[in-house]
């Protein structure tokens, strides 16, 4: 979602500009965390920008791996996937890719019987 913001704001310039200057984390977090100022800001942004619109409603494909611990998961993705197919978002094409390309990875991660048996480490 960021780079897609960064993209934008690159590519307008003027009035268009300045709907996108100092949202990043406007449109970083979730709308139900958002005050009620925030909620109006990012209205107005995705009314201003199409393509940030689009980018804001497919961004979240896999409901933060939720739907992978369905047999769905698959049929999930790969529907997100083909909706990509005509936004013309780089960088959601390429995060497409690394998760098919790890996919079978991701989905074992996120098997129930597996929970538990992996340990995030501190490093010092």
């Amino acid at each position: 979602m960021d780079k897609v913001r960064k993209m934008e704001y690159a590519r307008l310039s003027g009035k268009e500009r300045s709907y996108i200057k100092g949202q990043k984390y406007t449109l970083l977090s979730n709308r139900e965390n958002l005050t009620l100022d925030g909620r109006k800001s990012l209205k107005k942004l995705l009314m201003a920008n199409k393509r940030l619109n689009t980018a804001y409603l497919l961004r979240n494909p896999l409901d933060s791996y939720g739907a992978i611990r369905q047999r769905d998961g698959q049929e999930v993705f790969d529907n997100w996937k083909e909706s990509l197919k005509w936004q013309r978002l780089k960088p959601y094409e390429k995060f497409a890719e690394m998760i098919e390309k790890h996919w079978d990875g991701i989905a074992a991660y996120s098997r129930p019987e597996n929970k538990g048996t992996f340990r995030l480490c501190r490093r010092s």
